[in-house]
């Protein structure tokens, strides 16, 4: 598939400097790039590789100033991440829109129903009532429960799992192997010492431009719903517990969890291997670094990091201080050696 550097900048915004009529097949990085392929520089430390790539054409800020000749043509855009990521995302959707009709074998069940375009890979099962959306891609060894609603333009990925009831809104992702609705953690302590399991019964909503990474879990509610909200983007092998609130456009990386009935507000961003008890409120844009542990709710624009988790600033005075104990202690064992030989 070969499009234009023009049509690639009309469909991003930007102006070619160069060959508008030359064409390229694939994306790459400006270190790797060959003939007939495109890429991107935004990062001025690869500023370097733009006089020695081979790309047709690379993708630049506006304000770029090249210091040497650049055999490449260029695309001259506002921001080049953003445009570069614009491009991937339509030639994501390009290849997507290429798989269409139902494999087999499958499972669709008689009420089940689905909008145009539907992409059902082989292996699949959707369940009593499901309504699918138009131009929705579900991969093979999908197992959708019933009464499960996906809207349009979502995919799912093979193997993902969604559990009766839950709601998927429009344009997700959900990436290969992920659990949707699975039973919460509760438990009833029984005075044998043994546990009762509390029935789950609620289920999970995910809101429009939601993105699930591979293997992540998100439980479903004991009762009413586990709610992920607008814009959310979770990584791969994230645990998100029972009753949990996830705030618009919050980002979550890698091997975090959050405990049950924790609120998560908006514009949150949570680092990876990040713990956060039950039961509290993490406020709006709070910024958590990598294995910190949150005990307790937050205010809005708190940076915070270690466990458990302090502000950045106090943080960083306590690591001074714990490097300096090894000299701290030997400067006390010196004075009481001192005390110890004073004259009685």
């Amino acid at each position: 598939m070969e499009f234009s550097l023009g049509q690639i900048a009309a469909l991003i915004g930007g102006t070619v400097e160069g060959k508008a009529n030359a064409t390229v097949s694939t994306i790459s990085s400006i270190e790797e790039a060959k003939s007939g392929s495109i890429s991107f520089l935004s990062n001025p430390k690869y500023e370097p590789f733009i006089y020695t790539t081979q790309a047709s054409g690379v993708i630049v800020n506006e304000d770029f100033q090249p210091t040497k000749k650049i055999d490449a043509s260029l695309i001259r855009v506002k921001n080049a991440y953003l445009a570069f990521t614009a491009l991937l995302q339509e030639y994501q959707r390009i290849l997507s829109f290429s798989k269409s009709g139902i494999e087999q074998p499958s499972y669709v069940s008689s009420s089940a129903t689905h909008g145009e375009n539907l992409y059902l890979g082989a292996f699949a099962y959707l369940g009593d009532k499901v309504k699918i959306g138009k131009n929705v891609k579900i991969y093979p060894h999908v197992y959708v429960g019933d009464n499960v609603t996906i809207g349009d333009n979502s995919i799912l990925y093979a193997g993902v799992k969604i559990y009766a009831n839950c709601r998927i809104g429009n344009y997700c992702t959900l990436q290969a192997g992920c659990v949707i609705g699975s039973d919460g953690f509760g438990f009833a302590p029984k005075e044998d010492g043994t546990y009762e399991n509390i029935p789950q019964i609620g289920n999970v909503v995910l809101e429009d431009h939601v993105d699930i990474g591979a293997n992540a879990t998100i439980d479903c509610a004991t009762f009413d719903s586990t709610v992920i909200k607008r814009g959310v983007k979770i990584d791969n092998l994230v645990q998100i517990a029972h009753n949990v609130e996830i705030g618009e456009n919050t980002v979550i990386a890698a091997q975090s969890g959050v405990s049950g009935s924790t609120k998560v507000g908006k514009q949150v961003i949570l680092a990876g291997q990040v713990g956060i008890v039950g039961h509290i409120q993490i406020a709006d844009k709070t910024i958590v670094a990598a294995q910190s542990g949150i005990m307790k709710s937050t205010k809005e624009g708190d940076v915070l990091f270690g466990s458990p988790a302090q502000e950045k600033g106090d943080q960083v005075k306590s690591l001074v201080v714990f490097r300096k104990l090894p000299e701290l202690l030997k400067r006390v064992e010196q004075l009481e050696e001192k005390i110890l030989n004073l004259p009685t």
